[in-house]
C-alpha cells in the first residue's frame, strides 16, 4: 500500500500526475463531485441557515467506499483537485465524505500538469480554502432555490416541463430581446457611390465618396454630374500605423475565438480543452486572467528569438479587466511554448495550434504598417472621393496570428499604385449601389459568451453548460433560415454614359445562429413581467459580485443567501397566486368565413392557431409549421392552416392527403405517413406529387438484400445515407456507391456493425435487461426498456457492478410504475447475432 494518496477529479488527470510521482504515491480518481444536492427534492433547510443536504450518488457508493479504505491506510491523503471553486468544492466533500483526518490531510493546487508545477505543489501544501467552498455553496444553493421555486410557477402558469435558472433565463432574454430588435427593424435604403481611376501609368486606383445618398434622384444626379469631368490626386497623405496583438486566452475568449476560426460550438471547446489540460499540454482552461508568469514570458521570448529573430520578441504583460479575476491565476497557455504542434486528435491539434499561436503572438513585436490616403478631385463639383491602401513594413506578431472579428469584416485595403499630388487620373467608372441598413445580427455562441461577459453575467466555467442547457431545453435553436431574396438599383455612369440594372441580393440568411423558439419567447415574457428582479442584467451581474466576495472572505454566504430569499420566496408565492396564465395568445383578427375570432398561442403540443374564442363549443385548431411562430405569423398564413388536411383523393385503393403534424408537415397513405421533404409547402403538394413521395417511399422501403433471412432496406435520413436491419440502423459511408449497394456490402456493412456494437459493449445483464454502452464524449449510457441514463464523463463504467446500475434504474423509474419488462427469449436471441468474420 502507497504511502501517499492523491485523490484528483478526472481519471485522466490521475494518469497524467501518475508520470511524475513515485512508487510510495498512489493517484486516484474522484470521478467529478462526490457529492451533490438530492435529485428528487429541494435539499436546502431554508428554516435553519440555508444548510444544504448533500449526499452520495447511488453511481458514487462503491467509489467513495473504495477511496474510504485507501485513505484509512495512506499515511497522507492529497486532495489535488482543480484550483476553482467547484475543485475546491470536490476536495471539501472527499474530506467530509471519507471523513479524513486533518492531520493528515493536505491540499495541493496547481494551474498546470507538469513535473515541475506538480512537485512544487506537494513542496507547498495548504488547507482546505473554506471561503472558496462557501463561494460554490452560494451558487449552488441559489441556483438550486431559483429552479426548484421557479420551475413549478411555470408549470401552472405556461406548460408543464418547463424549467428557469438564474443565468439560463437571462441568456435566453438576451436572445429573445435581439430577435424582437430584427423583427422590428425597418430597413433604409441609400446609394453608395465606388469609383475607379487610371493613374498617368495606368495602375487602378479604386475609390470611394465618404457619404451616402439617401434617395435614388439624388445619386443619379450626381452621376450625371460627372460626366465630362477631369479628375487629379488633390492631396496624398501617408503615415506610419501600428498593430498591437490580443492579450492570451481566457476561457471565453478562447471560446469565441475557436467558434469563429475552428467553427467549434463552446461545450466541445471546453472538452476538447479539458482533454489537454489533463494531458499536461496547457495550464489550467478555466480562468478569467490575462497574465502570464515569468517563467512563460521568458520561454515564449526565448521561442520568438530563436524561431524569428530577436526583432520579433516584445515581451508584455496585459491586465486583466474582468471583475473578480484571480491575477494569481495564468491564461491558457502551452505547458512547453517549444512544442509548436501535437499529433493525434484532430480537434485537440487545432486547438492547441490556437492557444499556441496567441501565447507566442502576445510577446510578439507590432505589426508597423504605412497608411496612405488619397483625395481625388473632380473640376465640376465639390465632391472628394477617397482611396485608401496600407503596405506592411515589418510583420511583427502577424507573422504569427490574427484574432478573429464576429463582425462582418470589411473590404480589407490594399496597396495602391505611386501617385503624386496634382497627377491627373482618367475615369473608367462610377458606380451608384443601392443598399440597407442591416439590423443587429443575432447571436452566435462565441457572441453570446462575449456578452455574456460584458455584462458580468456568469463565469467562465458557466458559458459552455448555459448554451448547452438553453438549447437542450428547446428555448433556443439554431436558425437554418434560408433568407429572402430582395431586389437592389445599381447605376453606373462609363465612358459619359449612364446604365441602370437591377439585382438581387438574399437577406435573412442567419443558419447556425441562436433564435428564440415560441415558447422561449413566452417563458422570457412571463418571467420579466413577474420576476423583474431575477432576470434583470444588473441584479444578475450583482450576484456574481457577491459571489466573489464570498470567495475573498469578505460576505457571509447565509446572511447573502437571506437577503436574496427574503425578497424572492415571497415574490414567488404573490405569482402564483395572482398571476393569470401565459400563453403567448395573439389576436390576428377575424375569418372571413365565419367572423369568429383568428388568434394563435402554445398549446398542449405546441403553437398552434385558434379559430373562434375559449368558450365557443365549436372552435378549430390547427398546428403551426415548424419555420413559423407566434411572434410574426401573419393572419393569412394563420387561415392557410385551416385548409388541412386536405384530400388528394386514392392511390392503389388508398386515400391520400396532406396535413401538419407535431413533427411537421407530411403525406398520409392509408396507415403510412411521409414527411414532406424540408421547405416544402404542405398546401402546395398536388396528387401527383403525392404519388411521386409516396412511391419514393414504398421503393424506399422495399428490401435490397437479405441477411440472415430478414430484410434489409435502405434510406436517407438527417445523418446521411444508411441501411436497417432487425431494427438497426446503418450508416453507409462514401466508400461505397449507395444507388449500388451488392449483397457483399450489406454484408460488410452489418457485420462491421455488429463487431462494433459488441466492442462498445461495457455490461450486458441480460436476465435483467441491463446494458451499460460506450457513447459521445467519453461518455457512457445505462439502458434498461425504455429507461436511458446518461453516466458522468468520469464515471468508471467499466467497474460498475449490476447493483449499482440496478440502484440507479430504480432512482430513474417513474413513481408508481413497475420496473422495465425482461426482454422476451426471442428479443434476446436476436441480441446475440453472432459475428461473422470475413
Amino acid at each position: 500500500m502507497a504511502k501517499n494518496l492523491v485523490i484528483v477529479e478526472s481519471p485522466a488527470k490521475a494518469k497524467t500526475i501518475e508520470k511524475f510521482l513515485g512508487k510510495d504515491f498512489q493517484v486516484e480518481s474522484s470521478y467529478g463531485h462526490i457529492a451533490d444536492l438530492p435529485s428528487k427534492e429541494i435539499g436546502v433547510d431554508v428554516e435553519h441557515g440555508f444548510k444544504p443536504k448533500y449526499e452520495v450518488s447511488p453511481d458514487k457508493k462503491a467509489l467513495v467506499k473504495k477511496l474510504k479504505d485507501l485513505s484509512k491506510n495512506a499515511e497522507t491523503v492529497w486532495l489535488a483537485s482543480d484550483e476553482d471553486r467547484e475543485g475546491e468544492a470536490i476536495s471539501w466533500h472527499l474530506a467530509e465524505e471519507l471523513k479524513l483526518d486533518k492531520s493528515k490531510t493536505k491540499r495541493i493546487v496547481f494551474h498546470e500538469i507538469t513535473k515541475t508545477a506538480i512537485l512544487k505543489a506537494i513542496d507547498n501544501p495548504r488547507s482546505i480554502n473554506y471561503d472558496l467552498v462557501d463561494a460554490q455553496q452560494a451558487r449552488r444553493v441559489l441556483d438550486r432555490l431559483v429552479g426548484y421555486e421557479l420551475s413549478p410557477v411555470l408549470w401552472r402558469k405556461v406548460k408543464g416541463g418547463l424549467s428557469a435558472g438564474r443565468v439560463q433565463s437571462v441568456a435566453v432574454r438576451l436572445i429573445v430581446e435581439r430577435e424582437r430588435e430584427i423583427q422590428n427593424f425597418k430597413p433604409v435604403a441609400s446609394f453608395s457611390i465606388t469609383a475607379e481611376f487610371t493613374n498617368e501609368a495606368g495602375k487602378v486606383v479604386k475609390a470611394r465618396l465618404p457619404k451616402n445618398f439617401s434617395t435614388k434622384k439624388e445619386a443619379e444626379d450626381f452621376l450625371a454630374k460627372n460626366i465630362g469631368s477631369i479628375y487629379k490626386v488633390a492631396d496624398l497623405e501617408t503615415k506610419p500605423a501600428k498593430k498591437s496583438p490580443a492579450a492570451p486566452f481566457t476561457t471565453s475568449t478562447l471560446q469565441q475565438e475557436a467558434a469563429r476560426k475552428l467553427y467549434m460550438p463552446v461545450g466541445i471547446t471546453m472538452q476538447v480543452a479539458q482533454r489537454l489540460y489533463e494531458a499536461g499540454l496547457i495550464t489550467y482552461m478555466r480562468t478569467d486572467s490575462v497574465n502570464l508568469s515569468s517563467e512563460a514570458m521568458n520561454a515564449a521570448q526565448q521561442e520568438i528569438t530563436s524561431s524569428y529573430g530577436k526583432e520579433f520578441s516584445k515581451p508584455r504583460n496585459f491586465v486583466t479587466k474582468a471583475k473578480g479575476a484571480q491575477e494569481a491565476h495564468e491564461a491558457i497557455r502551452p505547458t512547453d511554448m517549444s512544442r509548436h504542434s501535437i499529433t493525434g486528435d484532430r480537434d485537440q491539434s487545432r486547438l492547441y495550434d490556437l492557444i499556441w499561436k496567441r501565447t507566442l503572438a502576445s510577446q510578439m513585436s507590432d505589426a508597423e504598417l504605412e497608411r496612405t490616403n488619397v483625395t481625388i478631385s473632380a473640376n465640376n463639383h465639390s465632391e472628394n472621393f477617397i482611396a485608401s491602401g496600407e503596405v506592411l513594413k515589418f510583420e511583427g506578431f502577424l507573422k504569427v496570428y490574427l484574432e478573429g472579428h464576429d463582425d462582418e469584416e470589411e473590404e480589407s485595403e490594399g496597396m495602391l499604385p505611386a501617385l503624386r499630388v496634382g497627377e491627373s487620373l482618367r475615369n473608367e467608372s462610377i458606380t451608384a449601389t443601392e443598399k440597407y441598413t442591416r439590423a443587429a445580427a443575432r447571436y452566435t455562441e462565441a457572441s453570446l459568451v462575449k456578452k455574456l461577459e460584458e455584462l458580468g453575467i456568469g463565469r467562465p466555467s458557466t458559458y459552455a453548460p448555459t448554451i448547452s442547457t438553453i438549447i437542450n431545453r428547446t428555448y433556443v435553436e439554431k436558425g437554418n433560415m434560408e433568407g429572402v431574396e430582395r431586389k437592389y438599383v445599381q447605376m453606373t455612369l462609363h465612358s459619359g454614359k449612364l446604365s441602370e440594372k437591377t439585382l438581387t441580393e438574399n437577406t435573412g440568411s442567419d443558419k447556425g445562429k441562436l433564435v428564440p423558439t415560441d415558447i422561449g419567447t413566452i417563458v422570457t415574457d412571463f418571467l420579466v413581467k413577474n420576476f423583474e428582479a431575477i432576470m434583470d442584467y444588473n441584479f444578475t451581474a450583482k450576484v456574481e459580485e457577491d459571489f466573489d466576495e464570498i470567495a475573498e472572505g469578505n460576505r457571509n454566504w447565509a446572511k447573502m443567501m437571506q437577503e436574496f430569499y427574503s425578497k424572492f420566496h415571497p415574490n414567488v408565492k404573490e405569482v402564483e397566486e395572482n398571476a393569470e396564465r401565459e400563453s403567448g395568445e395573439r389576436i390576428l383578427g377575424t375569418d372571413p368565413k365565419t367572423g369568429k375570432q383568428v388568434s394563435v398561442r402554445l398549446g398542449k403540443f405546441g403553437p398552434m392557431a385558434q379559430i373562434g374564442e375559449a368558450d365557443d363549443e365549436n372552435k378549430q385548431f390547427a398546428s403551426l409549421m415548424s419555420d413559423q411562430n407566434i411572434g410574426n405569423i401573419s393572419l393569412e398564413e394563420a387561415l392557410d392552416l385551416f385548409l388541412l388536411p386536405k384530400s388528394l383523393g386514392t392511390y392503389n385503393g388508398e386515400e391520400v392527403e396532406v396535413n401538419n403534424g407535431r413533427f411537421g408537415p407530411y403525406v398520409r397513405f392509408g396507415k403510412t405517413f411521409i414527411s414532406l421533404p424540408k421547405g416544402e409547402n404542405p398546401l402546395d403538394v398536388t396528387s401527383a406529387r403525392a404519388i411521386e413521395l409516396i412511391d419514393q417511399k414504398n421503393q424506399a422501403d422495399a428490401p435490397i438484400a437479405i441477411y440472415e433471412g430478414m430484410p434489409v432496406q435502405k434510406g436517407v435520413g438527417r445523418f446521411g445515407p444508411f441501411i436497417k436491419w432487425n431494427g438497426m440502423f446503418i450508416n453507409v459511408n462514401k466508400k461505397y456507391n449507395f444507388d449500388k449497394l451488392t449483397q457483399s456490402d450489406v454484408d460488410t456493412l452489418i457485420v462491421e456493425k455488429l463487431q462494433k456494437d459488441e466492442d462498445k459493449l461495457i455490461h450486458n445483464w441480460e436476465a435483467e435487461g441491463i446494458k451499460v454502452e460506450k457513447a459521445r464524449w467519453g461518455r457512457s449510457v445505462l439502458t434498461q426498456g425504455k429507461i436511458k441514463i446518461e453516466l458522468d464523463k468520469n464515471f468508471n463504467a467499466e467497474a460498475m457492478t449490476l447493483e449499482q446500475a440496478k440502484e440507479m434504474i430504480a432512482a430513474k423509474a417513474p413513481a408508481k410504475k413497475t420496473a422495465a419488462k425482461k426482454p422476451t427469449a426471442k428479443k434476446a436471441t436476436a441480441k446475440k447475432t453472432t459475428v461473422k468474420k470475413k
